[in-house]
């Protein structure tokens, strides 16, 4: 009876002590490193090996790679990712394995040997997988390596060369592999993450990195890694984090957030939206012979490329005082003293004039006047920086008609100009009013699309 009292004391006071205590601060356990295996098939051989069925490994095989995920902070989960060599990788992969507390076993950077017999291979989509398998309605799929047989496959080296991350760039990762180590420098969170947690609770979340050009990737966080309800910091700096794709969309998951170091100021406002009044409607084109060949064409006679976000195009038709119809320039660019030509028809323009317009736009809008209509260039901020016509008033028999025929400005003219000027502009039409010259014009021959000449 005594020695019962004594086995359930002591029992229960082991049971206490365990409770007590949080796993992750019992220490590295013991694992004695191993060297015995020889490597005798590389990341690219493996892959070559691997396809979109999912393939057992049947023979005696060793591969060796870096570790470079870590599930301390609980980012990570029940997987692990390897990268092919310790610095400047060209290949990584996931090896999905049954053991918590991963990095205890197999720290980030260290190397390792595994033990590719009896293992199964899959490549999915950009990212190569290995682990056990298992049936889902009939079809093989990767799944974890039980705890059991970890140990026995995943071999840590005595080797100390640790992994270290690729430098690379946001407009970089496309052409990189997936499931490598990188770092990379000049990033902040997109103003809209800030003043959020780094994760909802329990839910994978995506929050949006960019460099000071605005290049963008996403950051994957666990809701349940230990600093999901960190707030995102504010500030500039560098990432270390691993490269995934999701089918060939790049992103990045850190480990902890000592993967995030932003010690600069933010990236200074990029400015897109201005104004100009030497952007200008340099010709309007509505051939006699044919319709499918109409365009409008911009001039820039600035010395500089000119952003055209936020700038429109508008058209007025017939006698209207309101907008019938619209062009949004922004995302164009038009090059210093250069053209940028609008059309409706592009596949038509291209056989006509021989080249393609620098932007395609619909039929009935303002690159596609009948030569009676009047158009109105606005800057982002809503000025009118330039006009052909006068708005209300229908341009048939006027001063401003071009059907069947050619509005072009006149050489001398650098600026635009809010109020439409007969003398900055020589016009031909069919049945213009004095001063228009009455002679239809066809295309290809009495148009100079791109020449503003």
């Amino acid at each position: 009876m005594k020695n019962l009292l004594y086995t359930t004391f002591g029992l229960a006071f082991f049971l206490f002590v365990v409770s007590c205590v949080d796993n992750n601060e019992f220490g590295t356990p013991e694992t004695a490193c191993n060297d015995d295996v020889q490597t005798n098939i590389t990341f690219a051989e493996l892959d070559s090996l691997a396809g979109e069925e999912t393939l057992q490994i049947k023979e005696d095989l060793i591969l060796e790679g870096y570790v470079i995920s870590s599930d301390e902070a609980g980012n990570f989960y029940n997987v692990l990712y390897l990268q092919d060599v310790a610095s400047n990788p060209k290949a990584g992969l996931q090896i999905k394995i049954e053991l918590s507390n991963s990095h205890l076993f197999y720290p980030e950077g260290s190397k390792v040997k595994v033990k590719l017999q009896d293992l199964y291979v899959k490549q999915k989509e950009e990212n190569l997988e290995l682990g056990c398998a298992f049936s889902s309605f009939g079809n093989i799929s990767i799944g974890r390596l039980p705890s059991q047989k970890v140990m026995e496959h995943i071999l840590l080296s005595c080797d100390n060369d640790e992994a270290t991350p690729l430098i690379t760039s946001i407009s970089a990762l496309d052409t990189l592999s997936a499931n490598t180590s990188v770092r990379i420098e000049n990033l902040e969170f997109q103003d809209e993450a800030l003043g959020q947690p780094f994760a909802e609770p329990e839910e994978e979340t995506e929050r949006t990195l960019q460099d000071c050009e605005e290049n963008q990737v996403m950051l994957i966080n666990s809701g349940y890694a230990d600093f999901q309800a960190e707030l995102i910091p504010e500030g500039n700096g560098a990432i270390t984090g691993i490269l995934v794709k999701e089918g060939t969309t790049p992103k990045l998951m850190i480990r902890t957030l000592d993967d995030i170091d932003f010690t600069n100021e933010r990236c200074p406002e990029i400015i897109t939206e201005f104004t100009s009044n030497e952007i200008f409607i340099s010709e309007l084109a509505d051939p006699d012979n044919n319709a499918g060949a109409r365009f409008v064409e911009l001039y820039n006679a600035s010395t500089k490329p000119l952003d055209l976000n936020l700038w429109t195009l508008h058209r007025y038709t017939n006698d209207n005082m309101e907008v019938s119809s619209s062009i949004d320039l922004s995302g164009l660019v038009i090059g210093a003293q250069s053209t940028l030509v609008i059309s409706p028809n592009s596949q038509e323009f291209e056989m006509v004039y021989g080249f393609p317009p620098d932007l395609a736009v619909s039929t009935n809008s303002p690159a596609d006047s009948n030569g009676d209509d009047n158009l109105e260039l606005v800057d982002p901020f809503g000025t009118v920086i330039d006009v052909f016509g006068v708005i209300g008033e229908d341009g048939s028999n006027t001063n401003h008609e071009f059907e069947d025929g050619r509005a072009f400005r006149n050489m001398d003219v650098m600026k635009g100009n809010p109020v439409f000027t007969f003398s900055e502009w020589t016009i031909f039409n069919d049945t213009g009013d004095a001063g228009t010259i009455k002679l239809p014009q066809n295309a290809p021959q009495d148009f100079t699309p791109t020449n503003r000449n």
